[in-house]
């Protein structure tokens, strides 16, 4: 280390660990503001159907952010594990850390947390993420300036277009369609909120069922990746393998929900259409503005008072014989 507040003479700035994905948050953020928003108009709903309409607003956000979110998220496919080693080049140094490797649509991220947190007078504390929408190989050189630790650089390198393991095309061609495949189940999940709003309800429960599909689509698009020969990351003298992590697990939760939800709209559709309208409330209305055309009318006797109708009505037909 040197006297520049242990920042090495090249570094262009200290590096600071991961915190929270900043898509993820306005994600978050926005699908929260919007059920806020549709939450607030619950008291203006009479009857059992308030609590009909809260579980409808909230499932069907629930659908749509996690749709959304499974984009942005770096957790499809995980690996970990605790061992000793080389902490930076040049250095004979050896530090106890947990390793983990985490893989979304886009890219991936690399921890290395020290165990513990604090050795050799310095904070061993990294999660460097490395995307490949365009090139991996700018991150990665970009991390070799840096002078990010060794168990960082050589997860990153088997990634990049020069290493033999040829990782790189296989994921990011799964990450590109299994994010195409989420994009339209998005597109059927709009689809279907529109036409529960309408009276086609048969239609939004198959517009459930295709966004359901899609996301099925997406996982079988990104389980490929587990068909390639699997490239073995050996650091020190422990090794580790990706395994399907929480985003495709909940990705798998979440369009059996969608699934669920096709199928009893379909099936009540045919069974008991009027009660399903009703519960809706769509193809309703022409019903009631029935009952108040042909309802009875009332006068106020407060306007009426003195007016003899009949007799004025016998009298002007007198005259004009």
């Amino acid at each position: 280390m040197t006297f520049y507040d242990d920042i090495y003479p090249f570094y262009l700035l200290q590096r600071t660990s991961f915190i929270f994905s900043g898509s993820l948050l306005t994600i978050i953020l926005v699908f929260l503001v919007l059920a806020v928003s549709l939450l607030l108009i619950l008291p203006g709903i009479r009857g059992k159907s308030r609590l009909f309409w809260m579980f409808r607003i909230i499932i069907s956000l629930f659908i749509g952010v996690v749709i959304v979110a499974l984009n942005f998220t770096s957790d499809w496919a995980e690996a970990r594990m605790t061992t000793n080693a080389t902490y930076k080049s040049f250095s004979n140094a050896v530090v106890n850390a947990e390793i983990g490797l985490h893989v979304g649509l886009y890219g991936i991220n690399v921890t290395l947390k020290g165990n513990p947190v604090v050795q050799f007078n310095e904070t061993i504390d990294y999660n460097e993420m490395f995307s490949w929408k365009g090139t991996i190989e700018e991150d990665y050189e970009e991390a070799l300036e840096k002078g990010l630790p060794n168990p960082i650089l050589y997860i990153a390198e088997k990634f990049t277009l020069r290493s033999p393991c040829g990782l790189i095309f296989q994921y990011r061609y799964s990450g590109r369609y299994a994010s195409a495949t989420l994009w339209t189940a998005f597109c059927c999940w709009l689809l279907a909120n529109i036409l529960f709003s309408m009276p086609v309800i048969l239609y939004a429960g198959y517009m459930m069922m295709a966004t359901a599909a899609f996301i099925f689509f997406s996982m079988a698009s990104f389980s490929t990746i587990m068909n390639v020969p699997q490239c073995v990351f050996s650091i020190g003298t422990d090794s580790f393998e990706t395994e399907y992590s929480h985003s495709f697990w909940l990705a798998l939760a979440t369009g059996v929900l969608c699934t669920i939800i096709g199928i009893l709209v379909v099936m009540l559709n045919f069974m008991m259409p009027e009660k399903i309208k009703e519960a809706f409330s769509v193809g309703v209305e022409s019903y009631e503005d029935e009952d108040v055309s042909h309802g009875e009318g009332y006068l106020n006797s407060v306007f009426i008072d003195g007016v003899t109708i009949s007799p004025l009505t016998s009298k002007v037909k007198t005259e004009h014989i």
